[in-house]
């Protein structure tokens, strides 16, 4: 099979391509307008890991470019379409609306016109826990309401699976958003806690917990992430005809995460035991003297928590690594990255 993954160099679509070629035949088109959202050494780095694989091809390119993507789907008539380009980030919406505009909402709707013209088997896309808000209901379920975004971002991960609704509904392709939940490891975004963290508590500077430590997430390993993706991609939504002749949307919405929420305190506590392990901090490193709880910020909410019923019923999806393995694992990398260099 022809598969695209967009977002190929980011955090998530790097794993997914690199699992992919391990253990399938399949032709790899990797796309990625590579900014500098975050450092772009580390979206490098993530390319080089995938470019030892002969079915590997990475184009640069952006999403909400309509020539470029109608010109990529010409050329390759892909059989499976994975959509993890975006520009994410809650805070960073707040103060830079438009990128999200023009890769969230531009780029996903270039990405369903060329699904609609070219009909992949299977439109797999991100869509993010940021959807359920406010929501005070927990575990956040797929049937929960998500009309009250807080945030830009939110709102523009809910309009994309309205947008996937409605081209499912007109056109007959099979869609499925996946609602992801606090993904980490090693090589992730730098921008997420678990990473700036470490790289504050490094150059000494403090660490702030929002909330006054009392906020939960639901942590989700990379390795986890990826084989959920990789299962519902085998799997697309069945095309059916619905009592008065016309298509029954063959359209999915999953949650997929840990299903195990953890407080912001304790994931600092087993962060901070992995660092020293790992030789990155020292054993004799002061942490209460770099730890300050604050209020919750705007955008943010309390607490992410899985339902992930559907996705094991469907898929027999189970995360299996532990939030200390996890930290474990992304503390050595850490390390052997930034500081043998």
């Amino acid at each position: 099979m022809k598969i695209l993954v967009t977002g190929a160099a980011g955090f998530i679509g790097s794993f997914l391509c690199k699992k992919l070629l391990e253990t399938s035949k399949d032709e790899i088109i990797g796309i990625d307008n590579l900014n500098d959202y975050y450092d772009v050494s580390l979206k490098e780095e993530r390319l080089k890991m995938l470019s030892s694989f002969k079915s590997f091809k990475f184009i640069k390119g952006d999403i909400s470019d309509k020539a470029f993507i109608d010109n990529l789907f010409n050329e390759y008539h892909f059989d499976i379409v994975v959509n993890l380009a975006a520009q994410a980030g809650v805070r960073y919406s707040i103060d830079h609306p438009d990128v999200y505009i023009q890769s969230n909402i531009i780029g996903f709707y270039n990405i369903l016109e060329a699904c609609r013209y070219h009909m992949p088997n299977h439109l797999v896309y991100a869509s993010s826990s940021s959807v359920y808000g406010g929501n005070t209901k927990v575990p956040f379920s797929t049937d929960d309401k998500v009309d009250n975004p807080v945030s830009l971002y939110a709102a523009t991960k809910k309009s994309n699976e309205l947008l996937a609704h409605a081209y499912s509904k007109l056109y007959n392709i099979p869609t499925t958003g996946l609602r992801f939940f606090t993904v980490y490891g090693p090589m992730g975004r730098p921008d997420m806690a678990y990473f700036s963290f470490t790289n504050k508590l490094i150059k000494g500077e403090t660490i702030e917990i929002f909330n006054y430590g009392n906020c939960k997430r639901d942590f989700t390993y990379i390795d986890d992430i990826v084989e959920g993706i990789i299962k519902v991609m085998g799997k697309a939504p069945i095309r059916k005809d619905g009592e008065d002749g016309l298509p029954i949307p063959p359209y999915k919405i999953y949650n997929i995460g840990n299903n195990n929420p953890e407080n912001l305190l304790d994931f600092v506590s087993i962060l901070s035991s992995e660092l020293v392990s790992a030789g990155v901090l020292p054993k004799d490193y002061d942490f209460e003297a770099h730890k300050k709880l604050v209020p919750m910020q705007k955008g943010d909410v309390p607490i992410t928590y899985a339902d992930t019923t559907d996705l094991e019923r469907d898929f027999g999806y189970k995360p299996s690594t532990s939030l200390r393995e996890g930290l474990r694992r992304f503390s050595r990398w850490y390390y052997d990255f930034y500081m043998k260099k």
